[in-house]
């Protein structure tokens, strides 16, 4: 699936007859399996290709783009700091590149960084994953409480008062469950499948992410 390229003015447009959760599956898995690879070979955690996470990621938008007004916000947020990294990957080959880059000019948390960009892109997977933790624990046909709970969760302790309200407000839109399933293309039984493998292949990915900060000293509480 990745061959180390990437076309960098823009990311390969998402089709919506395509089966979304597939790809995202497919793609995670990719990365799980590259850096699982890289622990076995003891070539260090340094490894994982900004480009070709990137092209991972990009399908991820996609289910941002499935919830509505809810999450537009999250949406607009994520793709612009991904197309930031996206941007990086042009003169760094690894994730590790980018937050030593930033740690050498003192710009860690600044507004536009590269390490602050892919600090919002791993809050955006994770956002993700806790959404289909919550969607397959449940049957409700309602998601205010899967998508309410998923973002209390992951993405409220940053976010202002102002941000918190309005996405608040913003639940009230949220698709059912069944319209957010044929907007992917699945049913219940095959959405449970690709969700959980997205989960599984998501955890290492956002873990390799957080080791990378907290192994330059780089605290995760913003």
């Amino acid at each position: 699936m990745f061959n180390g390229e990437i076309i960098h003015d823009e990311l390969t447009p998402l089709d919506s007859a395509t089966m979304p959760l597939s790809s995202m599956a497919d793609a995670f898995e990719e990365l799980a399996k590259r850096l699982k690879g890289r622990l076995n070979g003891s070539m260090g955690q340094e490894m994982l290709r900004l480009d070709n996470f990137c092209q991972a990621c990009h399908l991820v938008s996609f289910l941002f783009n499935s919830l509505g007004l809810a999450f537009k916000f999250a949406e607009l947020e994520y793709i612009a700091k991904l197309h930031g990294l996206l941007e990086a990957s042009k003169s760094f080959d690894t994730l590790g590149d980018i937050l030593d880059h930033d740690i050498a000019h003192n710009t860690v948390k600044t507004a536009g960084s590269f390490s602050r960009n892919l600090r919002r892109v791993r809050q955006g997977l994770d956002l993700i994953r806790a959404i289909f933790e919550n969607f397959l624990s449940t049957d409700d046909n309602s998601l205010r409480e899967v998508a309410s709970t998923a973002y209390a969760q992951v993405c409220a302790p940053y976010h202002t008062w102002a941000v918190r309200t309005a996405v608040a407000a913003g639940m009230y839109t949220l698709p059912t469950r069944d319209q957010l399933l044929e907007r992917l293309n699945e049913t219940d039984q095959s959405a449970e499948k690709k969700m959980r493998r997205y989960i599984n292949a998501s955890l290492p990915v956002i873990e390799y992410i957080d080791k990378l900060y907290l192994s330059r000293n780089i605290i995760l509480d913003w």
